[in-house]
Parts: structure tokens; C-alpha cells; sequence
């Protein structure tokens, strides 16, 4: 089975059945077992009618005893050889599953990495829950045609054959049966795909509503928005649920034909052998031998019904799955090399220059000119930024990461323990531990000692996603205590303070001077008591550097900057650009 840590491999995107076929392919041995083991498995199953016949024409005589026990016996070997095929063909078909399930979710969890935060722009999360919840389990159990599906068609032949020695015709009946139940259900198959891929696709839009209305419930409820909200949420999932009866009403059919018409099927051959021995074409012998066939015809003329059930939700769910794999990251070109050690960002767009080793604060009359200047500087997005000169799209996207971390105010803080919350920010391959003076000395700086004293198991207590259960200047301090773990050499940090209360940011914002002291920070901020704290504060209107300095030179000779500090509305947005 595919290892936590092991290369789940490059998958076949071309469409759902090629999917599918990668899976097998990932493991042709445990794939060929379990064909081997189902065949072995059907094929014992079938020698046991034969068996009945032998021992009631040959056996069952008076004066014979010795040669019933003796087929009695060996009956029960191969009773008991069966039951244990049985075994090992379900517990490696049961691995065969499970591996193709967590090699899924490793494929999709890899992809959803790599594509970063072009992700959020290419698919929602509510379609990329559905595929981790529901379709990864779907496309597991289409593999179970591998073991069961190549042994029950195997089987089909060998009793078609066992037959031919007992009756020709009966023979032939079983023969044109299968194609028959596959014409009677392969339209309602079809159907089901249809039905399934619609149902799935709204399923995946309601996911992602939930997840939007969990998040902003507070902002609703400030806005009086709930009933309204609450009302289209209703409307949607009716129509869902309604979709999900269409789907119900045609797996329904499908499931009943799959345990009907098998055994309506085999009825019509076990009532032609009854006539045919009473017309003395079959001996007793053969009678009892045509029974156990049908007897254990059910099963797999059953399972190929159900089968194709599984097969055609499979492909439903592959496609789905493939859908997802088929969205391109960003492109990355990058070959030049970074910087070998600290230098200046610098942002042609909007003249903004981010000195090597200094605490720099950017402030903008409009946050989103801000958090514009911060995404180039970061690389999300199209850029003409450079880096010690060198444009910041020409070098590889994983040394930029590696080396400037943006830190968003409202970045996602995933649900678990607070401890391994806090180890999200870590680069890869340097450990997920977060313990002694690294983390105590981070945790200050945030001024977040609280935040943790006043959890009952402390950096062991479980949060929930998004901190939903914390307030929302408690998530903003583990935000920067995330951020600061990282200890990236850039640190481009947008609002870190700005749902705190004076007093904390007045002394978030001294810790941070002194804990980033000698390293690249850009922070973002309108509060002088940030900007206060800043080596050089850049003051940014209609999205363009205006001015830059100490905080208290611009507050003098600045007009729009001391507008926008203090509040001062009397200023008007054209004022704030004039020197």
C-alpha cells in the first residue's frame, strides 16, 4: 500500500477510464492477485455442484457408503480450501482499494499544494472537499471489477462450460443471458452517470457555500443578512436534495434489477432442467448439479450488474478527480539565481523600494493599493518586481517562497492542534516541531501569551478551522506567530495589527522592530502606532509612492499622509498627493 511518505506517481490524465487503468497499473502485482484469487475462489465454487452430482449418481446406492464419505470429504476440503481463498481475496482487494483511495487523496493533496494560491482562482473549495470526501471513496471502489469482476466473468465461463456436458441448451440459456441483462441495464447505467455528475457538481457549490457561511455568520449577523442568506440556502438545498432523489430513484433501479433479474433469469434455467428430467433428458444427479449452478450464479451474474453500478460512479468521480489535476499551477519560468544574500525589493508599478535589512511601512490612502504592491512583491500574481536587481518572475517560484513569506491578515489557520497550526508556516524539510525558545520567543513577540493561557490544554488545545472559536484579534496574533516561526529572511506583512486593541499594538508593534531587527520587513499599516516603529514609513495614494521617511517628518510635511494617519477627514484624496 502506498506509504505516507512515498511518490504516489504521475497520473493518467487523459479521462476517467484512463484514471482508473493508472490505478490498477500502480500495482499490477496485488492487481493480478486478486484477479487470481477471485478466479481460484469462483471456479472452487462451482466444483461444488459438480461434486453433489458425482456423489448422488455414483454414491448415493445402497451398499455404497465408503464412496459417499469419500465425496463427503472431499466436498468439505473444498469447502474449506474456498473459504479460505475467500479470505486472502478479500483482504487483497481491501488493500487494493485502500491503496488506490489514499493514492488519490495524495495525488489530489499534491496538486491542490502545487497549485498554491492560483487555486482559490481556478476551482472552489466546496469541489475540492467533494472529491476528498465522497469522490476518492467512489473511485476506490470501482477497482473492486480487478478481483471479484475478472473471477465472476471466468466463472461464467466455466459454468457455461460444466453445463454443456449436462445440457447444451441449458448451456446456451446461461450463455445469452448475460448479454441480456447487460442490454436491460446498460441504458439505466448511462442514465445514472448523467444524474450522478449533475448531482455531484451542485453537491460541490453547497460545500462551498457552507464553508463561506460558517466563516462569515458574525458579519451576517452585524448585517441582519441571516434570514435573507438563510432563505437562499434553504432554495439550494432543496434542489439538491431533490437532484439527489432523481439520483436515489435511478440507482434504485438499478440495485433492483441487480438482484432481480439474476434470479429471475436463473429461475427460467432451473425450471427448463427440472422439466428436462422429468422427461428423463437429465438424471437426478444432473438435476441436483444444474440447482448448484444456479445457486452460485447468483452471485456473480449479480455482481456484474453491480459492477457496472460501481464502474459508472467510478468514472463519474475519476473525471472529477482528473478535472481537478488538469488545472495548470502558474507558470514558472524563473532559471536565474536569487540573491545570495539580503537586498532591496523594488516595485516599478509603484515606485515603492524595500531596503535589505530595515523595517519598512507602507502606507496606503486605499488598503487594496497596498495589498496590490504586497502581491507583486510576493510574487502572486503577474510582476514586474525586482530583487537585487533581478525581475522576481525570472527566478524559481520555490526559492521565492523558500526565502519571502507574505503574511496575510486573513490567511487561513487550519483546524488540529494549536501547536501543529503553528508548524503550517514552516518550510519543507525543516521540521514540523515547534517547542523551546523559538516558539516562547515568537509567541511574545505576538503578544499572544494569553491567547494560549487562556486555552485549557494551552499549545495542545484543539482549534477550529479558521480559529472560528477564537476572537478575531486572537487570530490575528497566532497569524503573526505562525508568520514569525517561519523566520523567513523577507517578511512582508499585510494589517498584522489591525484588529488589536492600542495598548497590544502599541506593543506587537515594538516587539516585532526589535524581534525582525537586522532582517527585510515590509508591513503594512495606517496605525502611527506601527508606523511609529518603522525605519521608513512610504506613503502611497492612487496606488504610486507620494512620499517616504520617518513617521513623524511625513506627519509635519505631509498632508494627505497626516489625513490618513490622523483621521483628519477635512483633507480631500487630492490634497494627500501634493507635496
Amino acid at each position: 500500500m502506498v506509504d505516507a511518505y512515498e511518490d504516489p506517481g504521475t497520473p493518467d490524465t487523459r479521462g476517467g477510464w484512463w484514471y482508473l487503468w493508472w490505478l490498477v497499473a500502480r500495482q499490477p502485482g496485488r492487481a493480478a492477485a486478486g484477479a487470481v484469487l477471485g478466479i481460484v475462489w469462483m471456479t472452487l465454487l462451482a466444483a461444488q455442484p459438480y461434486l453433489m452430482q458425482r456423489a448422488v449418481d455414483g454414491a448415493l446406492v445402497p451398499g455404497r457408503l465408503g464412496a459417499l464419505a469419500g465425496w463427503a470429504g472431499v466436498m468439505l476440503a473444498v469447502g474449506a480450501v474456498t473459504a479460505w481463498l475467500s479470505i486472502l481475496r478479500h483482504r487483497t482487494m481491501t488493500r487494493l482499494r485502500m491503496d488506490a483511495g489514499f493514492r488519490t487523496a495524495k495525488v489530489v493533496v499534491g496538486h491542490v499544494v502545487r497549485l498554491g494560491a492560483a487555486l482559490s482562482d481556478r476551482t472552489g473549495a466546496g469541489e475540492v472537499v467533494t472529491i476528498g470526501v465522497g469522490d476518492v471513496k467512489s473511485v476506490s471502489d470501482a477497482l473492486t471489477m480487478v478481483g471479484p469482476g475478472v473471477g465472476s466473468l471466468v466463472f461464467y465461463g466455466v459454468v457455461t462450460g460444466l453445463l454443456v456436458t449436462v445440457s447444451p441448451l441449458l448451456a446456451l440459456v446461461v450463455l445469452l443471458g448475460l448479454p441480456v441483462l447487460a442490454l436491460v441495464t446498460g441504458p439505466l447505467t448511462r442514465r445514472l452517470q448523467g444524474v450522478e455528475s449533475e448531482y455531484r457538481e451542485r453537491q460541490a457549490v453547497l460545500t462551498a457555500r457552507i464553508a463561506d457561511l460558517a466563516g462569515g455568520l458574525r458579519v451576517l449577523g452585524g448585517l441582519g443578512g441571516k434570514g435573507l442568506v438563510a432563505d437562499a440556502f434553504r432554495a439550494d438545498s432543496r434542489r439538491l436534495l431533490d437532484q439527489g432523489y432523481r439520483v436515489g430513484a435511478v440507482a434504485s433501479w438499478v440495485q433492483a434489477l441487480a438482484v432481480g433479474l439474476p434470479t429471475l433469469f436463473l429461475a427460467v434455467v432451473a425450471w427448463l432442467a427440472a422439466r428436462m428430467t422429468a422427461q428423463g433428458e437429465l438424471s437426478v444427479g444432473q438435476l441436483v448439479a444444474v440447482y448448484g449452478y444456479v445457486a452460485v450464479l447468483v452471485g456473480p451474474v449479480t455482481f456484474f450488474v453491480e459492477m457496472a453500478y460501481d464502474l459508472n460512479r467510478g468514472v463519474v468521480a475519476a473525471r472529477r478527480v482528473v478535472g481537478l489535476l488538469r488545472l495548470a499551477p502558474d507558470p514558472d519560468e524563473g532559471t536565474l539565481p536569487a540573491p545570495a544574500g539580503p537586498a532591496e525589493l523594488y516595485d516599478p508599478a509603484s515606485g515603492l523600494r524595500v531596503a535589505p535589512g530595515r523595517l519598512t511601512a507602507l502606507a496606503a490612502a486605499r488598503p487594496a493599493d497596498a495589498t496590490a504592491v504586497v502581491d507583486r512583491l510576493g510574487r502572486y500574481g503577474p510582476t514586474d518586481a525586482t530583487w537585487g536587481g533581478v525581475r522576481l518572475d525570472a527566478i524559481p517560484l520555490a526559492e521565492v517562497r523558500h526565502r519571502i513569506l507574505v503574511a496575510d491578515h486573513e490567511a487561513y489557520l487550519f483546524a488540529g492542534p494549536l501547536r501543529d497550526m503553528l508548524a503550517t508556516g514552516r518550510p519543507a524539510g525543516e521540521g514540523r516541531e515547534v517547542t523551546g525558545d523559538g516558539l516562547r520567543r515568537a509567541v511574545h513577540t505576538a503578544a499572544a501569551e494569553d491567547v494560549v493561557r487562556a486555552l485549557p490544554d494551552g499549545l495542545d488545545s484543539v482549534v477550529s478551522g479558521q480559529g472560528r472559536s477564537l476572537s478575531g484579534g486572537q487570530r490575528q496574533r497566532l497569524r503573526l506567530v505562525r508568520a514569525l516561526l517561519a523566520d523567513p529572511e523577507v517578511l512582508l506583512a499585510v494589517e498584522p495589527t489591525s484588529a488589536l486593541d492600542a495598548h497590544t499594538e502599541a506593543t506587537v508593534a515594538g516587539r516585532l522592530r526589535a524581534a525582525r531587527d537586522g532582517r527585510t520587513t515590509l508591513v503594512t499599516s495606517t496605525s502611527p502606532l506601527v508606523l511609529d516603529q518603522a525605519d521608513t514609513v512610504v506613503f502611497l495614494a492612487d496606488g504610486k509612492v507620494v512620499a517616504s521617511g520617518p513617521h513623524r517628518r511625513l506627519l509635519a510635511e505631509e498632508p494627505g499622509y497626516r489625513a490618513l494617519v490622523a483621521r483628519d477627514t477635512g483633507i480631500t484624496g487630492t490634497e494627500a498627493t501634493t507635496p
